[in-house]
C-alpha cells in the first residue's frame, strides 16, 4: 500500500505562539478567524500520536496544551473560540469541544512527548471528567479520551464512569436492519460514535454493547462505500433514501472511520477491517469520487472538502489533521500483520 509518512509543516505554519488557527485561504493562515478549542485538541492528539516526534512537535504539543488549559472552566467546561484580541468568545460549555478537549487530554495523558505533558494532562482529564454532556458526540469524543485513559490506568474511576455515560447518551442502536443507526440522520465524524460503543463495550465488558457498536460500524462503512472506494457522508448530512455520492465530503468523516476501524482491529483481532483504513489512506490520495487528491504533498496541507469535480483549496487546521491522522492510522497498517 503507497502511505506516505504524516507531514506536518502546514500546521507548523498553521500554529503560532499562542494556539493553532482555525482557518486557511489556500495554504495561509486566515490569523482574523483566531483560535478554537476543537482544533487545538486534536491538535494534541496527533502530535501525541506521532511515534518519534521531533522537537518542534514538542514544543507544539506544550503550547497545544497550555491553550486548552487556559481554555478550561472551574467546574470541566472549556471555551472553543479565542480571538486574535486574547479573548474568549463565549462561555464554558460541555459541546463538542470539550469531548475533543478530554480526547486530546486523555491520548496526551498516556502518549505525551514528555512527563510534564503526561502529568498535567492527566490532572486535567480529571477535572474534565467530572462533567457530563447531553450530546452525544461531545460524549464520544470524550469516551475516546477516557479509552486512552484507561490503557494507560485500567481502574480509573472517572474514565469508565465516562463510558458508561456515553453509552447511555449515545443511545442503542435501531432495531430497523436497514439503519441500524441510534440516530435518524448522519452528520458528521459518525465513525466517532460507532468507536465510542465498540469501546465502551470493550472496556467495561460488556458484550452486547461490543456488537452494537461494531454492527454500528460495520453497517456504516458499507453505506460509505461506492464501487470499491470510499463516498463518504457529506456536509450537510444523509439520511435514508438520499441520492449518493453526495457532496462536499468532509475530511474529518473519512478520519473518524479510520480510527473506529483500527480500533475495531485491536478490539476484535480481526484483521479484515484493515482494509477499510487502506480505503481511508486512498481517499486522501485521489481514490475518491472526484478522482482528486485532497493531499496537498508540496504545503503538506489537507485540501478543506471533496466537491463533484474537484476539491476545495482551502487548507485548514481540522482538514489538515484529518489527513494527518489517516495517514498516521496507514503507516500503522503497513506494519500490522495480516
Amino acid at each position: 500500500m503507497n502511505c506516505p509518512p504524516a507531514p506536518f509543516q502546514h500546521l507548523q505554519r498553521m500554529t503560532d505562539d499562542v494556539g493553532l488557527l482555525e482557518h486557511a485561504k489556500g495554504n495561509e493562515p486566515r490569523y482574523e478567524h483566531g483560535y478554537c478549542v476543537d482544533d487545538v485538541a486534536r491538535g494534541l492528539v496527533v502530535v501525541c500520536r506521532e511515534p518519534s516526534p521531533s522537537a518542534e512537535l514538542i514544543t507544539m504539543a506544550h503550547r497545544y496544551l497550555s491553550f486548552l488549559a487556559q481554555a478550561q472552566a472551574p467546574d470541566g467546561g472549556f471555551h472553543n473560540r479565542l480571538g486574535t484580541d486574547r479573548r474568549w468568545h463565549d462561555q464554558p460549555g460541555t459541546q463538542d469541544r470539550w469531548g475533543r478537549a478530554l480526547w486530546g487530554l486523555g491520548t496526551a495523558a498516556l502518549r505525551g512527548p514528555a512527563p510534564e505533558i503526561r502529568s498535567e494532562s492527566l490532572t486535567r482529564f480529571n477535572q474534565g471528567a467530572r462533567a457530563r454532556s447531553p450530546w452525544p458526540h461531545a460524549m464520544a469524543f470524550a469516551a475516546l479520551g477516557a479509552a486512552e485513559v484507561l490503557d494507560g490506568w485500567p481502574d480509573h474511576s472517572g474514565a469508565r464512569g465516562l463510558l458508561a455515560s456515553a453509552v447511555a447518551v449515545i443511545g442503542e442502536p435501531s432495531a430497523d436492519r436497514g439503519w441500524p443507526w441510534p440516530e435518524p440522520r448522519l452528520s458528521y465524524a459518525n465513525g466517532a460514535i460507532a468507536e465510542a460503543v465498540i469501546v465502551a463495550g470493550w472496556k467495561l465488558g460488556d458484550a452486547t454493547v461490543l456488537r452494537n457498536g461494531l454492527r454500528m460500524l460495520e453497517w456504516l462503512l458499507a453505506g460509505e462505500t461506492r464501487n470499491g472506494h470510499l463516498s463518504v457522508v457529506p456536509v450537510g448530512g444523509w439520511g435514508p433514501g438520499e441520492p449518493r455520492p453526495a457532496f462536499d465530503q468532509q475530511p474529518i468523516e473519512v478520519a473518524a472511520l479510520a480510527d473506529a476501524c483500527m480500533r475495531a482491529v485491536t478490539v476484535t483481532g480481526d484483521s479484515s477491517w484493515l482494509a477499510a483504513v487502506e480505503m481511508c489512506v486512498a481517499w486522501f490520495l485521489g481514490d475518491n469520487d472526484a478522482k482528486i487528491a485532497l493531499l496537498d504533498e508540496q504545503t503538506g496541507g489537507g485540501c478543506d472538502g471533496l466537491k463533484p469535480a474537484g476539491r476545495n483549496g482551502n487548507q485548514g487546521a481540522e482538514s489538515t489533521m484529518a489527513m494527518i491522522s489517516v495517514l498516521q492510522q496507514g503507516r500503522r497498517l503497513i506494519a500490522a500483520p495480516r
